[in-house]
């Protein structure tokens, strides 16, 4: 590939956009405190073309994150705060009589962007729901017959809070298995908590990213030859057969009604190729699969109504199948 030069100044030859997206970390650190595995797993999603759920109570800076990768990315970015009463045309767009022309004219709703914060998308009723999710997957928005593209790169970062259930539409499990990856934003460290505070002590505004000295350190051309680097990166058959046994050994858990599908075990093969690219390797290793079998998987098994009550969660049902699967050599 002929490197490109973007907006950033970045070369989009593949060593160099390694270098790049390996600065993102530092990039973001500098809005965001201590979340450098969600920012790891939205640079995996935005090279595998996928999306994320982003789980953790209000306050955790999953706005910001998303915000400050953007910055960071030089790419557009908009956010959506879903509530009972939004309709699909608050999202995808709509047809807009024009008076002067007296025709009808399409105004883009907030989707057409890079990088979409769906914020509380379990709070919006299926029919809104959907309508994000057809364009994740199809990346077009079809309005009166005709299909709109969406921009390129598209990503959307969905958010849920996942101690609050009362007003919300839990996304069911065949619109989960939508998203690439589930990543769960935890409570700061107190040492993170107390970083924070100070930055806000030395008048640091979330919302002056630039303030912040938040700089683009790659753009889409990094992106692109990224993409084209993970593509060739190799899969060994004894990697592949590893995959799928984990993934079959859901389906066979006592412990799930549901197990991973093949569209899954698909996702997890593209994460870890991803993950191998990023760590500086041109083929997968066993240790790649584990590392994402959890952001993966985690979403994509329903536990039994019994092993819930006993306190068993998808994570440790996954840890549990990582240890019992025999590990290739």
């Amino acid at each position: 590939m002929d490197p490109t030069t973007d907006n950033a100044g970045n070369t989009g030859d593949a060593g160099t956009a390694r270098a790049s997206l390996e600065a993102l970390r530092a990039e973001i650190a500098k809005a965001v405190v201590g979340q450098d595995p969600a920012v790891t797993g939205l640079v995996v999603a935005l090279l595998c073309r996928g999306h994320v759920l982003l789980e953790g109570v209000p306050g955790v800076a999953k706005t910001l994150l998303v915000r400050a990768l953007a910055s960071a990315l030089e790419l557009g970015t908009k956010r959506v705060q879903f509530t009972p009463d939004l309709m699909p045309s608050d999202v995808t767009g709509s047809l807009v009589y024009d008076t002067r022309t007296a025709e009808f004219s399409f105004q883009e709703g907030p989707v057409f962007t890079n990088l979409l914060l769906a914020d509380e998308i379990n709070r919006t009723p299926p029919k809104t729901q959907s309508s994000l999710l057809e364009a994740m997957e199809e990346r077009q928005v079809t309005v009166d017959g005709t299909p709109r593209p969406l921009p390129e790169p598209f990503l959307v970062a969905a958010t849920q809070n996942p101690v609050e259930y009362e007003g919300t539409y839990p996304l069911p499990e065949a619109q989960l298995d939508r998203f690439l990856l589930k990543l769960t934003i935890p409570l700061p460290s107190r040492q993170d908590e107390i970083d924070v505070l100070t930055r806000h002590a030395s008048g640091f505004n979330p919302r002056d990213l630039r303030a912040a000295g938040v700089r683009p350190v790659a753009g889409p051309a990094d992106l692109e030859a990224a993409r084209a680097a993970v593509a060739k990166t190799t899969v060994s058959p004894e990697i592949t057969a590893y995959v799928v046994d984990i993934c079959r050994a859901t389906r066979e858990s006592p412990s799930l009604t549901l197990g991973v599908s093949p569209r899954g075990a698909t996702a997890l093969l593209a994460t870890s190729r991803a993950w191998a690219w990023l760590t500086g390797r041109d083929y997968v290793i066993p240790d790649d699969v584990k590392a994402l079998a959890l952001p993966t998987l985690r979403h994509r098994v329903q536990l039994r109504p019994e092993a819930e009550m006993e306190g068993v969660t998808a994570d440790s049902v996954i840890n549990a199948i990582l240890t019992h699967v025999p590990v290739p050599r």
